[in-house]
C-alpha cells in the first residue's frame, strides 16, 4: 500500500443506518479506507496546513529572539549597577 502526500478523493455514501461516510481508493480503484464523515472531517481540522505551520515557526523564532534582547539587556543594567 503506498502512501502519498496528496490529498486522497474521497467518495460519498451512506451506512444503513444513514450516517455519511467517505471511502478512499487507492490508485486501483479498490477502497482502501472507509470512515464516518464526522470523524474524517475532525482529523481535517486537526491538521495544520503547511503555510500554517511555517507560520507558527516563525512566530516562535522571533518570539525567541526578543526573548533573547531582553535578557541581554538585563544582565548589561546589573553589571552597571555594581559598579
Amino acid at each position: 500500500m503506498e502512501v502519498t502526500l496528496a490529498k486522497a478523493r474521497r467518495t460519498t455514501h451512506r451506512s444503513s443506518k444513514g450516517k455519511k461516510l467517505y471511502a478512499v481508493r487507492d490508485k486501483t480503484g479498490k477502497f482502501k479506507d472507509i470512515q464516518t464523515y464526522e470523524r474524517a472531517h475532525r482529523a481535517d481540522l486537526a491538521r495544520k496546513s503547511k503555510a500554517e505551520l511555517e507560520a507558527a515557526a516563525k512566530k516562535k523564532a522571533a518570539k525567541k529572539k526578543a526573548a533573547k534582547k531582553t535578557a541581554k539587556k538585563a544582565t548589561k543594567k546589573k553589571a552597571a549597577k555594581k559598579k
